[in-house]
């Protein structure tokens, strides 16, 4: 399978053998278990206080006052610390203990990095999660991308590359979020838009943080989460050459 290269203006610079993960299968099962694998890494342990519940002076009455032998208050009749206490303990509450992280076979791993990636060449699949975008995919550009500093050199990148509509796409769709995430630092949710792959970050990380839901990756950490928010894959995604040529390498 063949695609072109893009200069910065936009225009063909040279037509290029795509790397055989491009040809690997669409494997959306695995996608899933390996994004819930990413994200169960970032779970935070919670639970009570040991003491929640049964941080009382209270003692037991006995039998002959016809009333239940629970614990009660040494200073009332309340019973507490029982579970059928009002603010008594709870029977089973979370433990911090508790090990979160679903595991995954590093082979299965590969394999959904692999799928994720192919699923980018997908035009079928890109369309379903509503991305933007003029030509063909996937998108690859020189590597002089590497050393933009200015957002604005970046944007104009993006709309000769015909993806800077999806980045406004994004932007429109962006909103408050409903309920009491909004007092927790989750006020806004937006939508992800251009996933950026690049080889090394001369710049170019720090020029393109301010669009809306775009992502800029070194070809070495990229992950399967990036390649498909929510488990759905078909992420539209940008590539830099020499980033194609260390994917190869690291996955082939």
């Amino acid at each position: 399978m063949k695609a072109n290269v893009y200069g910065l203006n936009g225009e063909v610079v040279e037509e290029i053998e795509l790397p055989s993960i491009f040809n690997e299968e669409f494997r959306p099962d695995i996608i899933k278990k390996a994004v819930h694998s990413i994200q169960s890494r970032r779970r935070q342990p919670y639970g009570p206080s040991p003491l929640s519940g049964i941080n009382y002076a209270w003692e037991n009455w006995g039998p002959g006052h016809g009333v239940a032998r629970v614990p009660r208050l040494k200073t009332g009749r309340r019973a507490v610390v029982v579970p059928q206490a009002v603010k008594g303990r709870r029977a089973h509450p979370p433990k911090v203990q508790k090990n979160w992280v679903e595991k995954i076979n590093k082979k299965e791993m590969r394999k959904a990095l692999r799928s994720a990636i192919a699923a980018t060449a997908n035009i079928e699949l890109v369309k379903q999660r509503n991305h933007l975008f003029e030509g063909e995919i996937p998108k690859i550009v020189v590597d002089d991308i590497n050393s933009l500093k200015r957002t604005k050199e970046v944007v104009e990148v993006f709309k000769a590359l015909g993806v800077y509509s999806d980045i406004e796409r994004a932007k429109d769709r962006k909103r408050q979020r409903a309920g009491k995430g909004k007092m927790r630092g989750r006020r806004y949710i937006a939508k992800k838009s251009v996933l950026l792959v690049v080889d090394k970050d001369d710049g170019i990380v720090k020029a393109a943080n301010n669009l809306m839901g775009v992502d800029v990756v070194l070809a070495k950490d990229l992950n399967v989460e990036l390649l498909a928010p929510g488990c759905h894959a078909g992420r539209l995604t940008v590539y830099t050459k020499s980033a194609l040529k260390q994917l190869e390498e690291r996955l082939c």
